[in-house]
C-alpha cells in the first residue's frame, strides 16, 4: 500500500501563490513608513529579498514522497511503539508575525503498517511553513499521522519559545510553551499514558 505524501493528501491548507511584486512593493512602503531610506545601500535590495524569502517560506511543498507500508509488525495487535523526538521546526506566529523555534516528538503504535521515519519530519515541517499557532500545528501533526499510519494510538508533543514572548511585550526570555496531543493507549488511562513523554523527553536532551 502507498501514499502520496502531498500538500492535499495531509492535512495542511496549501496557500495561494505569492505575489512577489506586490510583496516587495508594500516592504518598501514599510520601510519608508519606518523612517528609512529604501534606496540606501543595505536596504535597496531588501524588498526583493524579503518577497523571495516569503515565496519560500509559504509555497513549501513537503515533496511528492511515496509513503510505502512495506513491513508487517511483529506481533498481530502490535507491541511496539514508534516515536522519533528532536525534531525541529521554524514557523511564524500568525499574531505578530514573529518567529517560533519548536521541537517536535511524535510517535505512534503500529497496527500491521509502520510509517518511514522520515515521513514523520516531513509531516511536522509542512505544517511549520504558515503562519501557525504551536497549538494547531501540533494538532495538525496529530491529525496526520493518525491518518497516514492507519494506528489510533497516536502521540505529539511540541516545546518551543516564541520571539512574540521573548522580543516584545512581557520579554520572557528563555520562556517555553509546551503542548501535547495524546490519542487511543497514549490518553490519560491507556496503558502507555506518561511513557511518550519520558521517552520523547530522554530523545530530545541526547
Amino acid at each position: 500500500m502507498t501514499t502520496e505524501l502531498t500538500a492535499e493528501a495531509i492535512a495542511v491548507p496549501a496557500p495561494g501563490r505569492i505575489d512577489q511584486e506586490q510583496v516587495a512593493a508594500l516592504y518598501r512602503q514599510l520601510l519608508t513608513a519606518l523612517g528609512e531610506d529604501p534606496d540606501r545601500d543595505g536596504l535597496k535590495d531588501t524588498p526583493q529579498r524579503v518577497a523571495r524569502w516569503w515565496a519560500e517560506f509559504l509555497e513549501h511543498d513537503p515533496g511528492r514522497t511515496d509513503t510505502t507500508f512495506a513491513h508487517e509488525t511483529l506481533h498481530a495487535g502490535g507491541d511496539e511503539l514508534v516515536i522519533v523526538s528532536g525534531i525541529v521546526v521554524y514557523s511564524l506566529c500568525e499574531h505578530h508575525l514573529q518567529n517560533m523555534e519548536l521541537t517536535v516528538a511524535a510517535g505512534y503504535r503500529p497496527r500491521g503498517r509502520v510509517l518511514g521515519l522520515s515521513k514523520i519530519a516531513r509531516i511536522a515541517r509542512a505544517h511549520g511553513h504558515r503562519l501557525q499557532l504551536q497549538e494547531r500545528l501540533m494538532n495538525g501533526i496529530a491529525e496526520d499521522l493518525l491518518k497516514v499510519s492507519g494506528s489510533p494510538d497516536v502521540a505529539v508533543a511540541v516545546t518551543g519559545s516564541h520571539a512574540c514572548m521573548s522580543a516584545r511585550g512581557v520579554r520572557a526570555v528563555g520562556a517555553v510553551t509546551t503542548t501535547v496531543s495524546v490519542h487511543g493507549d497514549f490518553a490519560p488511562g491507556g496503558p502507555f499514558a506518561g511513557l511518550f513523554l519520558d521517552l520523547a523527553a530522554k530523545g530530545a536532551s541526547r
